[in-house]
């Protein structure tokens, strides 16, 4: 039995060609209602950041490819922009390319009555990560945080 993709894993499907041949990394794709209003956000990246020129570069095709597709059926905006200093690492991908960044990690429950850590991820491997801390290394599983991020040293 096939497994029904939701609505940003095939727009997923729909928009990584177009960002591997323009050399982008496509960070993640959300379909999500705030209000009464729904927003389709492709979050892309590369390695010299991203402009103005790589968004309209993957939102034309894409919106083309959306229409001739049509299969959304509430009016939606589409965004395609950066996911930010503080991107949320969620997917295998995301641990291993950010290994060797700052990241803040908060968890579900405390640990040690500590809730929230900030560490150098030093290695990942299926939903187990280590960071460096003080010279020590902790270990976490993602299942127990609450979210993991880069750290661009903003207070939450």
């Amino acid at each position: 039995m096939a497994v029904k993709k939701n609505t940003a894993g095939m727009v997923y499907d729909l928009v990584k060609p177009i960002t591997d041949e323009l050399g982008l990394f496509l960070w993640d794709v959300r379909f999500e209602k705030e209000g009464a209003s729904w927003f389709l956000r492709v979050f892309i990246d590369s390695d010299d950041g991203i402009d103005f020129d790589d968004c309209e570069a993957v939102s034309r095709p894409l919106s083309k490819l959306l229409d001739e597709k049509d299969f959304i059926e509430q009016s939606y905006f589409l965004e395609v922009g950066s996911p930010g200093l503080m991107r949320e690492l969620k997917t295998d991908i995301h641990f291993e390319v950010c290994i060797g960044d700052e990241v803040l990690v908060k968890l579900i429950r405390p640990r040690d009555n500590q809730r929230e850590f900030i560490g150098t991820l030093i290695e990942y491997d299926k939903g187990h990560f280590k960071l460096l801390i003080d010279e020590e290394e902790v270990e976490f599983d993602v299942d127990k945080c609450s979210f993991v991020k880069l750290n661009d040293d903003i207070e939450v």
